[in-house]
């Protein structure tokens, strides 16, 4: 991608997820995501109402008068975006491919984050560790994290989840909330899944394409692989090959479902057809 459509794409992002962020989702976001438990942080006189348990005995015994602790959610988190790179989700066949969406999705969970003083950290995936950006704060990083989604040249073609999963695990010692962006078109990353969602919050988003469910029907079409690299020729009006592709992509929908399920984790689906803005709200409202 050039430099000048580079930045182009990136601005528009900024702008656009900036202003769904300070418009509506920076009190959704702040509301479901908890901080890590309460710290104290100052003493007052005891009012009507205040729970007794929280007098201060040493301040009341010094004053001669009731006071009782102050507590305040402890706000900071990190907030780690696992971002599928491999070649399926450079495909799309709406406005915006899958990995547009994907980036814009990020944009907005990860200005939201700074809003509410929490570090942002990525690692991007194919069927190995791509790209590890650390937790940070700050505009300039997260404009950082957008430009890679968008223009990041992976060195593999497949996907490996399982393995991004344990890695992501192994680097990132602190609970963590982690997002997983991915068309998940993959198999095999359930236990890995049941294992890091012990310590940390794993949120599973999908974003596919109605390709990824559904051959087009029009006829004799030549196909590529776009992880394998294989091609072939394909009847898409023969009804057997068109219940072969569904059934297939039924069994990675499945999985997607029940791996996030026996997990305890929380998912969301966004096809690339629809608006991601109203998933992510009531996304968002649940947890609240």
């Amino acid at each position: 991608m050039e430099v000048s459509e580079l930045i182009k794409k990136v601005r528009k992002i900024e702008i656009k997820t900036k202003g769904l962020t300070n418009h509506i989702f920076s009190g959704e976001y702040h509301s479901a995501f908890k901080g890590r438990g309460m710290s104290f942080s100052e003493v007052r006189e005891y009012q009507y109402g205040d729970d007794v348990r929280n007098i201060d005995w040493n301040v009341t015994a010094r004053f001669q008068h009731p006071y009782v602790k102050i507590f305040e959610e402890e706000r900071e988190l990190t907030i780690m975006l696992l971002i599928d790179v491999s070649k399926s989700a450079f495909i799309g066949t709406q406005s915006q491919l899958k990995n547009e969406i994907i980036a814009e999705i990020a944009g907005v969970l990860a200005f939201s984050a700074i809003q509410n003083n929490d570090k942002v950290g990525v690692l991007f995936f194919s069927d190995k560790i791509e790209l590890f950006i650390p937790p940070k704060k700050g505009k300039s990083h997260i404009l950082r994290i957008i430009r890679e989604i968008l223009n990041f040249e992976p060195t593999s073609k497949n996907t490996n989840i399982s393995i991004a999963l344990e890695n992501f695990n192994n680097m990132v010692k602190r609970k963590s909330i982690a997002f997983v962006l991915s068309d998940f078109i993959d198999e095999n990353y359930t236990d890995e899944l049941r294992h890091i969602s012990k310590k940390h919050d794993v949120i599973g988003v999908k974003v596919y394409d109605n390709l990824d469910m559904q051959l087009p029907k029009i006829g004799l079409l030549q196909v590529c692989d776009v992880e394998t690299g294989e091609t072939k020729w394909i009847d898409t009006n023969d009804a057997t090959t068109r219940r072969i592709y569904e059934e297939r992509a039924n069994v990675y929908d499945r999985n997607f479902d029940q791996s996030f399920l026996k997990a305890g984790a929380d998912k969301l689906k966004i096809n690339t057809a629809q608006s991601y803005v109203h998933i992510l709200m009531n996304f968002f409202k649940k947890r609240a």
